[in-house]
């Protein structure tokens, strides 16, 4: 077992690796505990049960999620390279694709991805018209591309980037 004392941060860590790695039905006391090399008890001294895990698992992915869309909004530069510097960002998440299929079974993570998902689409509605498209369907487009391209078997990691960039290109040709 380990020696190292663990913080509620390491074994969140570990739950993102985990759900990553192994899906959902990693992220229970045991298995996580495995994963760290430690006991149960130190995964209860941290959180109450699984499912207060599970919400400070979620809370801290949408935090960080909403803290991303915020240092976003506040930067300056051309709409077309910030819509570019979002879709790069959001497919840059590791762990978003795996909170989506986790979603299927727990309403809870349905709910944070979709306050995300909400404040994500704002902002590109606000990109889009500030690049004269005023249709709120491109954003929702370009939102539902950049949330469906990692579910797409690619060659290689770059890819989902790369079509990201030829739709934006696309939609930026119809101003």
């Amino acid at each position: 077992m380990s020696t190292t004392r663990l913080n509620s941060d390491s074994w969140i860590a570990a739950g993102f690796d985990a759900l990553r790695q192994a899906g959902p039905q990693a992220l229970a006391a045991e298995p996580l505990a495995r994963r760290l090399g430690t006991t149960k008890g130190s995964f209860y001294w941290h959180f109450k049960d699984v499912p207060a895990y599970h919400a400070e698992l979620l809370a801290r992915w949408q935090h960080d999620a909403l803290r991303r869309l915020d240092a976003l909004t506040g930067q300056d530069g051309a709409a077309d390279r910030r819509l570019r510097d979002f879709g790069r960002g959001m497919l840059a998440d590791p762990t978003e694709p795996s909170l989506r299929l986790w979603a299927q079974s727990l309403p809870e993570v349905g709910r944070a991805l979709a306050r995300v998902d909400d404040a994500r689409l704002s902002y590109l509605e606000t990109l889009l018209r500030q690049l004269g498209l005023g249709n709120p369907d491109f954003a929702r487009a370009l939102l539902a591309a950049l949330v469906g391209l990692p579910q797409v078997a690619a060659p290689d990691a770059d890819s989902a980037a790369d079509a990201y960039e030829i739709l934006v290109d696309t939609v930026l040709a119809l101003e």
